[in-house]
């Protein structure tokens, strides 16, 4: 079997196998304490899905910093493994980058320095501001190949796999063709310029999805709160006999509301709203939702919009709790409803 003669790789093999497990496990809970007391990078995009690969489904983030991260539970799923991580802490990885799902022996000969500098856990908040534990979506292909590179030097010499590395090797087996598969199409997709139609598909679906044909009997659906909240939040009184909303309202509740509960759903909403003569819609935009899905999305969303106007004091401070938790679709910068409105006062 061949062996490492990378000085920098066999430094840390050595460090490693002078630790004691306590020692391991206690470095582990430092380093781990110490990234989350730290400044993390924020997801910027998250699965909605399972990314699939064969039978397998991977939890996948972006970071700010542009990194692709795949959660820690479903990179051990996916490689066969059964243990998951405690919590989100990442007490798996040892000392000296060398995770446990590369500790044996038989591994070792085969972890060149791109692995081993690659195997730290990436610690990140989450879009909704929890913990998040991965690894850089890169080191997958790279482990299931040293498992299989071990398989293919046990096979060389006439020995025999170990039983508990048979299904670890059959998983990175199954996972290396699902990723050639994957790349290749991903490759013809963005050569024949498929991969903006494939994702102009996805955009129509939700649309039809969320925006009904016909129009939905009215049933009032923004609760009173909602308004009371409003008026607070931009310094109004809220009217006790009847309520007379400022006209640029309409397009906070636009902002608020329509553009975050999926992308292009105002701009359907609006296009497929039937007018009077003198082009005011006949109706409100939720009548166009559909019952099964838009409908029921729109309510869950005022529920939580709601909730983040009780906790704020400001409307400032209510945009940043928006916008953290429901962005707008498809934009990057935050901006404001049309026109200038007044901060506060009608």
């Amino acid at each position: 079997m061949p062996d490492n003669k990378n000085p920098k790789v066999k430094a840390a093999l050595a460090r490693s196998e002078s630790l004691t497990p306590e020692q391991r496990k206690q470095i582990a809970r430092d380093a781990a304490r110490s990234r989350w007391d730290g400044d993390l990078q924020e997801a910027t995009h998250e699965s909605t899905k399972p990314l699939k690969i064969g039978d397998m489904e991977l939890e996948c983030a972006v970071l700010k910093n542009r990194t692709r991260v795949i959660t820690q539970a479903s990179f051990l799923r996916s490689l066969g493994r059964s243990r998951s991580p405690k919590a989100g802490t990442g007490v798996f990885t040892t000392a000296d980058n060398l995770p446990f799902f590369l500790q044996a022996k038989g591994f070792r000969p085969f972890i060149t320095e791109e692995v081993l500098m690659s195997t730290n856990p990436i610690f990140y908040r989450t879009r909704a501001g929890g913990r998040g534990v991965g690894y850089d979506a890169r080191l997958l292909p790279l482990v299931a190949e040293i498992y299989l590179k071990f398989r293919d030097a046990r096979l060389a010499e006439d020995d025999d796999i170990p039983d508990q590395y048979d299904h670890i090797i059959k998983a990175a087996d199954i996972l290396m063709r699902g990723l050639a598969s994957v790349g290749i199409l991903a490759l013809v997709d963005e050569n024949t310029g498929y991969e903006k139609d494939k994702a102009r598909g996805d955009l129509e679906r939700i649309l039809e999805e969320f925006v009904a044909k016909e129009l939905r009997p009215w049933v009032k659906t923004f609760p009173d709160e909602f308004y009371e909240q409003l008026f607070r939040l931009r310094g109004l009184v809220f009217p006790t006999d009847r309520v007379t909303k400022p006209q640029y309202f309409g397009h906070l509740t636009n902002d608020i509301v329509y553009r975050r509960l999926a992308p292009g759903v105002l701009q359907q909403l609006k296009a497929s709203m039937p007018r009077n003569a003198d082009g005011r819609p006949k109706a409100k935009l939720f009548q166009k939702l559909t019952e099964n899905l838009g409908y029921r999305k729109l309510l869950e969303h005022l529920g939580s919009v709601t909730t983040l106007m009780r906790l704020s004091t400001t409307y400032e401070g209510f945009e940043k709790y928006l916008d953290e938790l429901h962005p707008r679709f498809n934009q990057t910068l935050p901006l404001r409803f049309d026109g200038t409105a007044p901060k506060s006062g009608l």
